[in-house]
């Protein structure tokens, strides 16, 4: 009896052993130290650096490609100068070329002691003058286009008709020189005959204003007589019906 007891006894000690080491043993894997973190030195030294004593500060390298401030700037300079040089150039091939007319040919006061009245208009067509006779022994002298080569005249006429913005209706043989001219214009700022005219005789030819005041004190146009629309607007006030006309 005694043997039975001390084999059943060795029996439950066994069970009782089995069944403490499973929790012992998940307990030990459970509070187990964790594997050591492995780093690389080149992304941790930097750091270490910083907690020993002295001055040493970490080196933190840049793989981007590195411009300097020098050549920045000189690249800008640079830049710069090109670009406002470019907008001058430009500014001058799309700025609008505007032609003067040659101040000697403006209209002034001038004397006359000449054989032709008072009232009486002379035409240079050599010296590009229109000349006014005054009353007081003096001229009043405006600067005029005439006729190109082929196309001048000389003689003497009266101021026929007078009118202000003409129409302009040119000639056949005009239209069959220059086809692309119109067989009618109204008269108006940008009609050839400018602001004013007078009609000479029965003649073709007119002393008339122009919209093209660099063409005065050259030989340009098809016979007639041109000035400055605000020289024509002054003669016309000064002259009238029956003035006679010498072209020269």
């Amino acid at each position: 009896m005694s043997m039975k007891r001390l084999c059943m006894f060795a029996c439950a000690m066994s069970v009782g052993l089995c069944g403490l080491t499973v929790p012992t043993l998940a307990s030990s894997v459970r509070y187990a130290a964790p594997p050591p973190v492995i780093l690389s030195p080149d992304r941790i030294d930097p750091w270490v650096l910083q907690l020993r004593p002295g001055k040493a500060r970490p080196t933190v390298r840049d793989s981007r490609p590195q411009v300097s401030r020098r050549t920045v700037r000189i690249n800008n300079r640079n830049s710069t100068r090109v670009r406002g040089r470019t907008e001058r150039l430009s500014a001058k091939k799309t700025k609008p070329r505007v032609r003067q007319m040659d101040p000697r040919f403006l209209p002034t006061v001038i004397d006359y002691d000449g054989p032709h009245k008072a009232g009486t208009i002379i035409v240079n067509t050599n010296e590009r003058y229109l000349y006014l006779v005054e009353k007081d022994g003096t001229a009043r002298r405006y600067g005029v286009g005439v006729g190109r080569p082929g196309f001048e005249w000389a003689g003497k006429h009266k101021v026929t008709r007078k009118a202000e913005w003409p129409s302009w209706r040119p000639p056949a043989e005009m239209r069959a020189r220059q086809p692309g001219l119109p067989v009618f214009m109204e008269g108006g700022p940008r009609n050839p005959l400018g602001a004013r005219a007078l009609y000479l005789g029965s003649t073709l030819y007119r002393i008339h204003g122009s919209n093209e005041p660099w063409s005065i004190g050259k030989a340009v146009s098809s016979g007639c007589i041109r000035m400055r629309n605000q020289d024509v607007q002054d003669l016309y006030e000064r002259v009238r019906v029956g003035t006679r006309v010498i072209v020269l």
